[in-house]
């Protein structure tokens, strides 16, 4: 009986253990994130094996933008004139991504954002998994991209 009370106490230290984003953290945003994988709330995950977009965020005090766009296989990214305002809001321990263009506004709560892995929530309960990522250059022979 002892053990499992042992075990419960440690695995409810795990399960609350969730990560604090701190405005300092919103930095860490700025780049390029692959998506990985979708967690639906009452359905199977879809994991994404191959992107065609990756979503890129240039981020300065706690506002800035994303915009899709597609690497090309020699480093270099297609992009176009389309992008979403992004503003990070701190409510209630929490951190959240609200989006706006001039059709639409909605927000998704930051769940946890490291050097490598962002993970937002949006209102649906869908989870959305990325990694950081950067250019692909299969043709540079080896030669660094910008």
């Amino acid at each position: 009986m002892k053990n499992v009370l042992k075990l419960a106490i440690v695995a409810l230290m795990f399960v609350g253990c969730k990560q604090k984003i701190e405005p300092a953290d919103v930095a860490k945003l700025n780049g390029y994130w692959e998506i990985e994988k979708v967690e639906m709330p009452d359905s199977e995950d879809k994991d994404y094996k191959i992107n065609e977009h990756y979503d890129f965020f240039a981020m300065k005090n706690n506002e800035g933008i994303r915009k899709k766009v597609m690497p090309q296989l020699d480093g270099t990214f297609i992009v176009n004139d389309t992008y979403e305002n992004v503003l990070v809001r701190f409510e209630k321990e929490k951190a959240f991504l609200d989006y706006s263009t001039d059709f639409s506004k909605w927000s998704e709560e930051l769940v946890e954002l490291t050097d490598e892995e962002l993970v937002v929530k949006n209102a649906e309960n869908k989870e959305y998994h990325y990694k950081k990522t950067g250019p692909i250059n299969l043709t540079g022979n080896g030669k660094k991209t910008k």
